[in-house]
């Protein structure tokens, strides 16, 4: 989205020293005969402190919050923790390279920074990781709802199986959804206006966790097949040897699945490509009231996780699945409760889409309309033909998913780790920091990691693929 001129300066109290001063003054300024980009203090933000909050919590929350329960039964729930805390620490350390890179140079474009870190290639090769990395994002969200929905509407109709009506086929929900709710979400002009959708996206997802709890005091370990009346699970654990201690927790514990647990913790925070438009909406903007959102998001996404995870293990221990709704559907297909809970996730993830879609949208305007106003056709365009493409790639590529699995582990990395670092090393000045100072070292370190898990990532979907072998990897 382009950004609208306007006369003085928003308020940067939050910032002390060379930040304050940069974003005034501009650190490096232009040369000559250049023509001056749009940066940051000339828009004025109108989102407010708590709504900025709640879309970038919205934007942190993704489908990877059901495979979390999976994740602790193969760490054990120490080595979870310890995983989880770090991953959260390392996302916010992350989000204060790109605020401070953004607050140097004056601008907050993912895409800008790229372009003045490393020229046009930058530009276009940070847009493009963006934009592959969301839509596959969407795509993900979007073959929830053509699997699930079906099932829902299936179940509360009180049907054995699906007959075939229209109203059960997952092609033609999904192109429902996003004419009727997406799309409309999606066309508006400022990511702040989804504040309140994202608050109630949140709010399903809360509703998800309350009932996780709830269903540990009311589900037997081990699962009992109500047919056969002995404690063994119909799907669950049929195939699992149930020892004694089955059913008790496990601090720390290691096997084939660990390696690929992983994956799914190290993904778990990827918000990097909301970050800058949001601060670039927020109210009386600074970087400490931005990185201050930042922190809430994530320690509120932490916390919802852990709950989540833990719970989750609690009720099913060994026989949790990488689908955690799908381990409940298999105890009671027709449970009402879990019924409203699928619903819940349904909604939350269709309100996600356009929070997703945005940074796509803009990553589009800033490669092919750098300069020019913004146009309500443009706009309109650009959103159609996302959710135009996202759709066809969900209804007629069914191993799209498997594409996109090996994509994300290759763009999140990147999102996370590489490019905040890179760009920090680049754009910070060696006049304040120079290249062998500890806040550089440690960037280089921190997109050294990057490239571990990228190759750790990798390899496992390949291996996966090679093998035959169906692994959770994980969502977002």
């Amino acid at each position: 989205m382009e950004l609208q001129k306007m006369n003085g300066h928003s308020k940067d109290n939050g910032f002390d020293g060379l930040d304050g001063l940069a974003e005034h003054d501009e650190f490096l300024p232009h040369k000559a005969g250049v023509k001056k980009e749009n940066h940051f203090t000339d828009f004025e933000g109108k989102t407010s402190f708590g709504m900025s909050i709640f879309n970038l919590s919205n934007a942190i929350m993704g489908s990877g919050i059901l495979g979390l329960a999976f994740a602790m039964a193969n760490t054990g729930i120490i080595l979870f923790l310890m995983l989880l805390v770090s991953i959260a620490l390392l996302s916010a350390y992350s989000i204060h390279l790109l605020l401070k890179s953004a607050g140097v140079v004056g601008i907050r474009a993912y895409e800008q920074l790229g372009n003045r870190a490393f020229g046009t290639p930058g530009k276009i090769l940070a847009g493009c990781i963006i934009s592959v990395h969301n839509i596959g994002a969407m795509s993900s969200y979007l073959f929830i709802v053509k699997s699930e929905l079906p099932l829902v509407i299936q179940a509360f109709l009180s049907k054995q199986e699906n007959t075939g009506e229209w109203f059960l086929n997952g092609n033609y929900l999904i192109i429902i959804v996003s004419v009727a709710i997406i799309l409309p979400l999606a066309l508006m002009k400022q990511l702040g206006y989804l504040g309140y959708t994202s608050g109630f996206s949140l709010c399903c997802m809360v509703f998800f966790v309350i009932s996780v709890i709830f269903k540990k005091f009311n589900i037997p370990c081990p699962l009992v097949d109500q047919h056969q009346n002995n404690f063994t699970s119909v799907n669950v654990i049929k195939h699992m040897n149930v020892t004694d201690d089955f059913c008790e927790p496990k601090m720390f514990t290691t096997n084939s699945q660990t390696a690929y647990t992983i994956p799914i913790l190290a993904f778990a925070f990827v918000c990097h490509p909301e970050v800058l438009p949001i601060y670039t909406e927020l109210r009386d903007a600074t970087k400490k009231r931005m990185q201050n959102i930042a922190n809430v998001s994530i320690m509120a996404m932490f916390f919802m996780y852990l709950i989540t995870a833990l719970f989750g293990y609690l009720t099913f221990f060994g026989a949790v699945e990488s689908e955690m709704l799908h381990t409940y559907s298999q105890v009671n297909a027709l449970d009402g409760l879990m019924l409203c809970v699928r619903l819940a996730v349904l909604v939350a993830v269709t309100l996600t889409v356009p929070v997703v879609l945005f940074p796509i949208r803009r990553a589009l305007l800033q490669m092919f309309f750098p300069n020019k106003p913004f146009s309500w056709p443009v706009h309109i365009g650009i959103t159609f033909c996302l959710l135009f493409v996202v759709n066809l790639l969900v209804i007629f590529m069914p191993s799209i998913r498997d594409i996109f699995g090996f994509i994300g582990a290759t763009t999140a990395p990147s999102l996370i780790f590489i490019l905040p670092a890179i760009f920090y090393i680049r754009i910070i000045p060696e006049d304040q920091e120079p290249l062998k100072s500890r806040p550089k070292i440690q960037a280089a370190c921190f997109a050294a990691l990057g490239v571990v898990f990228m190759v750790m990532s990798s390899s496992f979907i390949i291996i996966d693929w090679v093998t035959g072998e169906s692994r959770s990897r994980g969502g977002h």
